[in-house]
């Protein structure tokens, strides 16, 4: 396959991981509810990513970055979310 397919298909996760992460993480914010989310789920999903990442070793593509790394950072920032509002969703 040439490199420009190959480029290519790297930034189609780079966009769409980070993305589709995002709008996890908007919807919970958006909502204060974290009914039907998985904090397990989030966790796995942060450390499938950074293992990929250290798998793949290319630690300073840009397409790794965003894909891996920066997806890896949303996941555990929904973890954080979750856990902060299900304790307050118990004190209130």
């Amino acid at each position: 396959m040439s490199d420009f397919w190959v480029n290519v298909a790297g930034w189609i996760p780079a966009i769409t991981l980070p993305a589709a992460t995002s709008l996890q993480l908007i919807k919970l914010l958006r909502s204060r509810s974290t009914q039907g989310v998985s904090v397990l789920t989030w966790v796995l999903f942060g450390i499938a990513n950074l293992g990929i990442y250290i798998f793949t070793e290319k630690y300073f593509v840009i397409q790794s970055l965003m894909a891996q790394l920066l997806t890896a950072i949303l996941n555990f920032i929904i973890v954080g979310v979750i856990l902060f509002l299900k304790q307050k969703e118990q004190h209130d």
